[in-house]
């Protein structure tokens, strides 16, 4: 009985020793998820794939950064996804025995538009001229009255301006200011979509 006891135990210990030793010899990747501004992703999935298989995810902190260990020497793809944006893809990643490679801040993700909420507007003077330059202000309107600036803007050469917000029903004012002219809209949204508006001078600009 003692005897299969030690037999026993030592197959354990020469198990562990085994993967052990394994996983010394593995390599590893790691990086950070981030927007295009440079932002960090947070809880982002970022999954190793080897001939079409899920080899190992994880999962990015608050700062958009993470870790993938014990990976065996080899090329992988890399998948990162996260609610609200395109998945992203970077192909043919090698990795080396004991080493984790830095793949730094290469891993973008791009805002699905899909699941925002986009306002598009143009800024006109009385004449029906496109209005460049002008300075564009939103705010979000509450359903007390409470109003709180949530962007600022400037409209393009041809008085356009844009806005993205995350999906969700909201009021918004828009207000355009130029040389002395400006000129509010409201608008109410309830869904993922572009929602449009023209902005009106009453008076010329700069008179």
């Amino acid at each position: 009985m003692k005897l299969l006891k030690s037999i026993i135990l030592f197959s354990l210990l020469l198990t562990c020793s085994t993967a052990s030793v394994l996983a010394q010899e593995n390599g590893g990747l790691k990086g950070k998820v981030r927007t295009t501004k440079g932002e960090g992703i947070a809880s982002a999935v970022v999954t190793a794939r080897q001939n079409g298989e899920d080899v190992k995810s994880a999962t990015t902190d608050g700062n958009g950064n993470f870790v993938l260990e014990n990976l065996k020497s080899g090329t992988y793809n890399l998948v990162f996804s996260k609610n609200g944006y395109s998945a992203g893809l970077m192909s043919n990643i090698e990795v080396e025995k004991k080493r984790v490679k830095n793949l730094g801040d290469r891993l973008i993700l791009l805002v699905d538009q899909g699941t925002q909420v986009i306002i598009k507007g143009s800024v006109f003077a009385p004449d029906g001229r496109s209005v460049g330059g002008a300075e564009i202000k939103i705010e979000k309107v509450s359903g007390d009255g409470a109003v709180k600036k949530v962007g600022s803007s400037v409209s393009s050469y041809s008085g356009e301006f844009t806005f993205r917000f995350s999906e969700g029903a909201a009021k918004y004012r828009i207000t355009a200011s130029a040389k002395g002219a400006s000129s509010s809209k409201e608008v109410e949204v309830n869904c993922a979509m572009i929602y449009r508006l023209a902005i009106s001078f009453e008076k010329a600009v700069g008179k």
